[in-house]
């Protein structure tokens, strides 16, 4: 079992930034993908970011790509979403997960995810 639990969520004014980490305990993949993706309001959970642990590889939503940067620690198993220039429609609960290997956008793909942070970017 992997556990995932993120933190960093927050109010923040639009433009600001905020970043967000997700700390993975239990078992741990040496090549796993991790990603973020987020709900709002009524509406469907979407894909955010998604980074394999190497760094070698990453994937970006359109909406923030130039915005959002995704890290991560190997040495403290924890992954990151930097969010700067920060948009009121970028609020929702956000969601980090993982897989195996392989950069997906598929929900579905992803077998661990943690509790969620709550973003609010007020305008």
């Amino acid at each position: 079992q992997v556990q995932l639990v993120e933190s960093g969520g927050g109010l923040v004014q639009a433009g600001g930034s905020l970043r967000l980490s997700c700390a993975a305990s239990g078992r741990t993949f040496s090549s796993s993908v991790m990603a973020w993706f987020r709900q709002a309001p009524g509406k469907e959970r979407e894909f955010v970011a998604a980074g394999t642990w190497s760094g070698e590889e990453t994937d970006y939503a359109d909406s923030v790509k130039g915005r959002f940067t995704i890290s991560r620690d190997n040495a403290k198993n924890t992954a990151y979403l930097q969010m700067n220039s920060l948009k009121p429609e970028d609020t929702a609960v956000y969601y980090c997960a993982a897989r195996p290997s392989g950069l997906r956008r598929e929900i579905q793909r992803y077998g661990y995810w943690g509790q969620g942070t709550q973003v609010t970017v007020s305008s």
